[in-house]
């Protein structure tokens, strides 16, 4: 049969057989498994039946614990049913996993692997989330590539039918779900000759009916429950010979032959290394390379893991093996070792105590970690373990791709061993998150996937930023299979972009000698030369680069793309690597222009057709000088006066160095400094704005607005003007109360993203030119040194008191200090002035929780931070805790200082004749409603540590320890409206209803923002979105009103585009009052599919339409 070749990433793969093999699916979105319900939602909005004609239904709960308790019930229900997931939301469904294991019910859930949250969040990949259900009773199938993750979807959905065991589906997040293969597409008569409809039959016939009814899920007591629980045992003990039966059967009809335990290498093996997953791709070109220089080695790949079939395990062991190291990626604090290494010990341990073991000796079995959060694991590390396997005393529970300088795990090897074939094409793009760069690099690999024999193999590395991320695409092509699971470090071709990363990162450091350097560059062929630091021009030269330039971004301006550079840099990459012929690169470029953005009309498609076209004659190479002539190099990633762990472990992640970091120089808690963000300057805008003092009429909008606080004002006496640099701008001040003083605008050129938010709200037109505002946007580099040092001088100028300015009014907001800086929001973000706001009129004494979301990510994702700090060193203390328990985790923090100030007070009192009476009754009973009111708080408390750290008392030094607990604490829960409408509901209903002294502030995008905007319960009737494909049927969820139903609750609804003086008095009056307060927030947002330069008027016709009616409900 002639199947179709197809080139699609893991999630696609793996979606295409589920959907085809089930009735129901119930989805929630999760990073990275989200895509595969995205396929489903959208083919059955298109109507695309499965294998018996009809078209499943696909419904999205409220959260990953619905969504496994729906596929429960459905399963009940007699429907073959799945359900997509990963990581905290996989640990959602174990409940429901015991149960419809427990009653062996026929499923397959679908699990792209990625790591559990510990002391930090991370969407990346490890087995963590997949080895926390081995207890469930599910069996465990592992998928290492994307063309597996399609064949065991559906081998895994033929043996749950017919073991009744159920099955969970996993393949590896990200390297796996994402990465983008050329593979065989299996078709609609190969599923329906491996799904048995007897079986099908069979497990309807077991499901609940009215018409046959039975109880099932009773409560059972200990003289039944134990031998009850045993009657599964024949059908654990049967599954391995029916998972190989399934797959012989596969084999039969695609001629893919699969093994649960996959033996490859020397048949006479002496070193076996033992793994599953995506890392089992790269130790198979490890071993077949060894082996062909004269090593006996070899390597066991993992299919089935759970259950674990020792006979069928030792049948793959070669008899010759002495040492075995098992490979886990997982770690499992405190066990005797991670579980495959568990396995495979107890295993081999059995077979030698019962007489089944296939040696005369044990072999010795060590065990490792590795790979963990997505941590690279290449053919040089892999060597490594296998050198340290003929050691006489190997080490045993060892880690490698990191230097454990605590511990001491960590294998050595040599990281410049490679296995590649040279025949191959190994390209590296460098992009930015906004220029199309990885949209441009996954059409290429469809491309040449398309257009000719050769084997494709895409993977993208992308930074956690919404705004400005670092995008590296990793481009393989050759006609062998490509089993390289690692990232390019070899590259015949380079492509950087964005010009300003040659000042922050060592783009040529994979470009192998010879390469092809091509270079997005403002400066043409004769002068870019000059303009290069001393390291690149080094690196061309003794690496023999050949090295072209063209002007991208003039050219996208020129025909109307604006920043959008992807087609013109993808036209120069078939032009000169040659992957295939220029011309027929040239139709298929066209081709799939036609099919990504024919959507949008054909303006769209002929400007990019013209960029197309004219690309080339805008390419050029550059002659490269036989000497080095460059008088600068590249500057260090931090300046030199950032703080030692700035330098030491911030900067060097920023500079992509953050994988040589040692153990030793991290927190082991999670714990990291705050105002991290003021230290990276990432440079990424193309213009920046530029205040005109004789136009403006210091309203402050531009400043309140800004999403990134890199527009601040202050005033100050002028005399301070006298050190001023000679580009500094300021006017007198305008306001009475700031007579004699004077007024300035500043930017921070290096932190722009180039929103343009600032000029469209400003509302003044100069009276010469009246295109001119009082911002303008301005071209960067130009002014960029001379801004930065007036940003720099801007900062010495003192803070307004705070004391002197009525908050209420939305002009004197402009002089707060901003405690949330420089985030990596998307440019223009909807939300983030929201936690500015915040951060200025409460910052100083703000805890805050925060729901795993856009803000969690923006707010508190590495290398850098944006929540930071005053002059007096108080800011806003903030955490992560979950996506669904965000309400109870702030209340948490809030039952921790009510109970800390109730002791404070008995303290104080049990103190009063060694403090003072009068001090303490001033600090029991200080009025702290007003700025003023803290502030003297706070100088009280001062004193009260005075003299409490000279009593040598035991209440004294308990009382020192929780003093600052007597000046009042905001506490702030934070999230999207998918954690307050949906996965939190419960929880935010609870601690809203509890009376305690929380503010709730929603940023309602109305979507998911953060895992791409799939529909919420706030998305409005009719809305398109990811999971509505063909619109969301039902109404906004109104959450204002069902809170005002308590009578006790402070409620808003607030836009501050619309009206940002109701927002200021929201904000103000929610903080105040002594109860819960509930603030839902509007915010535009890239989802929305608008360029956010238009969300303040989005906003603004949101209010005007009654579509988002403004409301201030104060129960006082």
């Amino acid at each position: 049969m002639n199947r179709a070749m197809v080139t699609i990433d893991g999630n696609e793969a793996a979606a295409y057989s589920a959907y085809h093999v089930n009735e129901v699916i119930a989805i929630y979105p999760i990073t990275p498994s989200s895509p595969m319900g995205e396929h489903a939602d959208q083919w059955s909005a298109e109507g695309k039946p499965n294998i018996w004609n009809t078209v499943p239904q696909v419904t999205e709960m409220q959260s990953e614990g619905g969504a496994s308790g729906a596929v429960h019930g459905s399963l009940q229900g007699g429907a073959l049913t799945t359900t997509f997931t990963a990581s905290q939301g996989l640990l959602l469904m174990i409940p429901n996993m015991f149960k419809i294991a427990g009653e062996l019910t026929s499923t397959v859930f679908h699990v792209s692997a990625r790591t559990v949250a510990t002391h930090a969040l991370s969407i990346f990949c490890d087995h963590s989330d997949v080895m926390a259900t081995r207890s469930t009773g599910f069996a465990l199938l592992a998928s290492n590539s994307v063309q597996e993750a399609m064949d065991f979807a559906l081998i895994a959905q033929a043996a749950t039918l017919e073991s009744r065991v159920p099955f969970l589906h996993f393949f590896d997040g990200f390297r796996t779900s994402h990465e983008i293969m050329k593979i065989e597409q299996l078709t609609v008569e190969d599923m329906r000759a491996m799904i048995d409809d007897e079986l099908v039959k069979a497990h309807r016939e077991r499901a609940l009916s009215p018409d046959r009814p039975f109880i099932r899920g009773t409560a059972q007591n200990p003289d039944t429950f134990f031998q009850a629980r045993e009657t599964i045992n024949p059908f654990y003990l049967a599954c391995p010979d029916i998972v190989e039966k399934t797959m012989n059967k596969f084999a039969q009809i695609v001629g893919r032959q699969y093994e649960l335990f996959q033996y490859i290498g020397s048949p006479d093996a002496e070193r076996v290394i033992i793994l599953m997953g995506s890392g089992a791709e790269a130790a198979q070109e490890t071993v077949e390379y060894l082996v062909e220089q004269g090593e006996n080695v070899g390597l066991i790949k993992v299919r089935l893991y759970r259950p674990f079939s020792v006979k069928h395990f030792l049948k793959a062991l070669p008899k010759t093996v002495k040492t075995i190291a098992a490979l886990d990626r997982t770690k499992e604090p405190g066990s005797a070792g991670e579980p495959l290494y568990i396995d495979v010990v107890t295993a081999l341990n059995e077979a030698m105590t019962n007489g089944s073991a296939p040696f005369q000796s044990p072999p010795r079995v060590i065990g490792g970690r590795y790979g963990l959060s997505s941590k690279e694991f290449t053919p040089a590390m892999i060597k490594g373990i296998f050198d340290e396997m003929t050691k006489k005393n190997p080490k045993n529970h060892f880690t490698v791709g990191i230097n454990d300088d605590v511990t001491h795990t960590s294998l050595e090897y040599n990281p410049n061993f490679t296995t590649e074939p040279p025949n191959r094409t190994r390209s590296v793009f460098y992009g930015l998150g906004s220029d199309g760069t990885v949209s441009a690099n996954k059409n290429s690999i469809k491309i040449i996937g398309e257009e000719t024999d050769y084997y494709a193999q895409g993977y993208f590395v992308y930074d956690s930023r919404k705004a400005g991320s670092l995008t590296i695409s990793h481009l393989r092509f050759g006609q062998e299979p490509i089993h390289s699971t690692y990232l390019v470090n070899k590259a015949n071709f380079v492509a950087c972009h964005q010009f300003f990363f040659l000042e922050r990162l060592d783009v040529l450091k994979v470009a192998e000698p010879g390469a092809i350097f091509l270079l997005n560059s403002p400066y043409g062929p004769d002068e870019v030369w000059d303009h290069l630091p001393r390291r690149v021009q080094e690196q061309i030269i003794n690496k023999k680069l050949r090295f072209f330039v063209i002007d991208a971004y003039q050219m996208a301006k020129k025909v109307g793309l604006g920043v959008r550079i992807n087609t013109i840099m993808q036209t120069c990459f078939f032009a000169l690597s040659n992957v295939i012929p220029q011309e027929e690169a040239l139709e298929s470029i066209k081709r799939f222009i036609q099919k990504t953005y024919g959507r949008y009309g054909e303006s769209v498609v002929k400007k990019n057709f013209d960029a197309v076209d004219s690309a080339m004659e805008h390419l050029h190479e550059v002659k490269v000088p036989k000497e080095v002539t460059s008088t600068f190099d590249v500057q260090p990633p931090v300046p030199p006066e950032a703080p030692e762990f700035v330098q030491k472990v911030t900067g060097e992640i920023i500079a992509g160095r953050g994988d040589d970091i040692p153990v030793s120089a991290f927190a082991p808690d999670g714990t990291f400094p705050s105002g991290t963000t003021q230290w990276e300057k990432r440079n990424i805008a193309l213009e920046i704005p530029e205040w005109d003092p004789d136009t403006c009429i210091q309203c402050g909008k531009c400043v309140l607005i800004c999403p990134h606080a890199v527009i601040r004002s202050k005033v100050y006496d002028p005399k301070l003007l006298n050190n001023a640099p000679a580009t500094f701008k300021s006017a007198p001040a305008r306001a009475s109360k700031f007579k004699g003083m004077y007024f300035t605008i500043q930017v921070s050129p290096e932190d722009c993203t180039a929103c343009g938010q600032c000029v469209k709200v400003c509302p003044t037109k100069n009276k010469k030119d009246p295109e001119r505002k009082a911002i303008n946007m301005v071209p960067q580099p130009p002014i960029r040194k001379q801004e930065a040092e007036n940003w720099k001088f801007f900062l010495q100028l003192p803070e307004v008191d705070r004391k002197q300015l009525n908050l209420k009014l939305a002009i004197n907001i402009q002089f707060l200090q901003p405690l949330f800086e420089f985030s990596g929001a998307c440019a223009g973000c909807g939300e983030t002035p929201y936690l500015k706001l915040l951060s200025q009129l409460f910052g100083d004494r703000a805890m805050i929780a925060n729901a795993t979301g856009c803000s969690s990510i923006y707010g508190g994702n590495l290398p850098t931070t944006p929540w930071t700090f005053n002059r007096e060193g108080r800011g806003p203390t903030w955490s992560n805790s979950l996506f669904e328990d965000n309400a109870e985790f702030g209340m948490g923090m809030r039952l921790a200082l009510d109970k800390q100030l109730e002791y404070a007070r008995e303290l104080l009192q049990q103190l009063s004749a060694d403090i003072g009476d009068e001090l303490v009754q001033a600090l029991l009973n200080a009025d702290q409603s007003s700025e003023m009111g803290i502030e003297e708080q706070r100088e009280r408390v001062k004193i009260l540590k005075e003299k409490l750290s000279r009593l040598n008392k035991p209440e004294a030094k308990k009382l020192l320890t929780i003093a600052d607990v007597l000046v009042k604490k905001s506490v702030w829960l934070v999230g999207g409206d998918g954690w307050a409408y949906d996965i939190g509901y419960g929880g935010l209903d609870h601690v809203l209803a509890s009376g305690r002294n929380v503010n709730a502030l929603v940023l309602d995008t109305e979507v998911y923002s953060n895992t791409g905007g799939q529909m919420s319960k706030a998305t409005p009737r009719g809305a398109t979105a990811k999971f509505a494909a063909g619109g969301k049927p039902n109404p906004k969820k109104d959450l204002v009103m069902m809170a005002m139903t308590y009578g006790n609750v402070y409620v808003a609804r607030v836009a501050i585009g619309a009206n940002e003086g109701q927002t200021i008095k929201a904000f103000l009056e929610a903080e105040a009052y002594e109860g819960p307060s509930l603030i839902v927030a509007y915010c535009h947002c890239i989802a929305h599919g608008y360029n956010l330069i238009n969300g303040l008027d989005q906003q603004k016709a949101a209010v005007l339409s009654g579509y988002w009616p403004l409301i201030r409900y104060n129960p006082d």
